[in-house]
């Protein structure tokens, strides 16, 4: 059993209700706040808050430095050791603030949760991530097999992907209801569906390869007419287990229920493209897939400003900075090109 202190942990519950009710956090954020400062906790050996000293601050860095990912045995990037330094930064500062403590801590401790700016540099750079190329994208999709509805079901949430952008987490959380075949979109109400920062807006098909949308209608039309799906029911349902004739379990067919979190959009996505003989992108590089070929695409700036809202950005530049980065190589081809450009006087 872990080591712990009942005077920390009665005032980390009232800093985690800060966080919730005060701040506006969701409790995804919260959880991690509360892991972040239980490393640092368990770094000092749990003794009382209000024993804090900047040592202790100093000394949890050292520690970050040298620690290894549990996973991968690797030391810990300079993002994820910033973010534990971050949360625990805001953490004692807001203690500093509170009866009992004002007079142990000040609120300049705080800032010795700091890395040095180098680091912090490479910290917040934005890196180039890896993305499918169209082709691959149809390349992957056409061979994603078809045949039982668990297979019809994966290849249709391939589609919608590829026709909106969507987060996994909303793909995870999408009803029936939500889905309107005529006007060709997806009303992504934030009352039922999981999107970031519980954004409601709507999303229209984008005019991608012509493949895509009559598989995800198809779909959306067997659930209604053959499995008889209601408003309420899943796009992408979970599968319904049965007892196999050995004994064992097996897929008996489709429940109603949607998935709680994106895990299983982001398992079938990196399947497909695996068992394509491609690299393992992610549901969220399709945004960035999608936003370069809508550069591509619209020749002037409100189509582009449309192509965004369409992601859930208010901010053009968000959708710009985010998935559509200018290349050291692409910078120099474009300025290169501006001079063959004629300019009326």
């Amino acid at each position: 059993m872990r080591k712990y202190s009942e005077e920390n942990e009665r005032i980390k519950r009232h800093y985690f209700q800060y966080l919730r009710e005060a701040m506006r956090r969701d409790q995804a954020t919260v959880d991690k706040a509360a892991d972040a400062i239980l490393k640092f906790e368990a770094s000092t050996g749990f003794k009382p808050f209000k024993r804090f000293h900047i040592d202790q601050a100093m000394a949890f860095k050292k520690k970050l430095e040298a620690a290894k990912h549990t996973r991968t045995g690797k030391p810990l990037s300079k993002a994820t050791i910033d973010g534990v330094l971050r949360v625990n930064k805001a953490f004692i500062h807001w203690l500093a603030g509170q009866p009992g403590y004002k007079s142990r801590i000040k609120y300049s401790d705080a800032e010795y949760f700091n890395i040095n700016a180098k680091d912090a540099r490479i910290a917040h750079q934005q890196r180039d991530k890896p993305h499918p190329t169209m082709a691959q994208t149809s390349h992957a999709f056409k061979l994603m097999p078809d045949g039982s509805d668990i297979e019809r079901r994966n290849k249709a949430l391939f589609a919608l992907l590829m026709l909106t952008g969507m987060r996994d987490g909303a793909m995870a959380s999408l009803r029936l209801k939500r889905v309107d075949l005529v006007e060709g979109c997806i009303y992504q109400d934030a009352r039922d569906v999981k999107t970031k920062n519980a954004k409601t807006f709507t999303t229209w098909f984008y005019p991608v390869d012509p493949i895509y949308r009559p598989c995800f209608q198809d779909w959306v039309n067997y659930l209604r007419n053959d499995h008889l799906f209601g408003h309420e029911d899943a796009v992408f349902p979970k599968p319904e287990m049965a007892i196999s004739p050995d004994g064992g379990f097996m897929v008996g067919g489709l429940s109603r229920d949607t998935y709680a979190n994106g895990g299983k959009i982001r398992e079938v996505i990196k399947g497909a493209f695996t068992s394509a003989g491609l690299p393992a992108f992610v549901p969220h590089s399709f945004r960035k897939t999608l936003t370069i070929y809508g550069d591509q695409l619209c020749t002037t700036g409100s189509q582009f400003k449309a192509w965004s809202l369409n992601m859930g950005h208010d901010n053009i530049i968000t959708t710009l900075s985010a998935y559509c980065p200018i290349t050291t190589e692409m910078q120099a081809d474009l300025i290169k090109g501006m001079a063959d450009r004629p300019i009326s006087a």
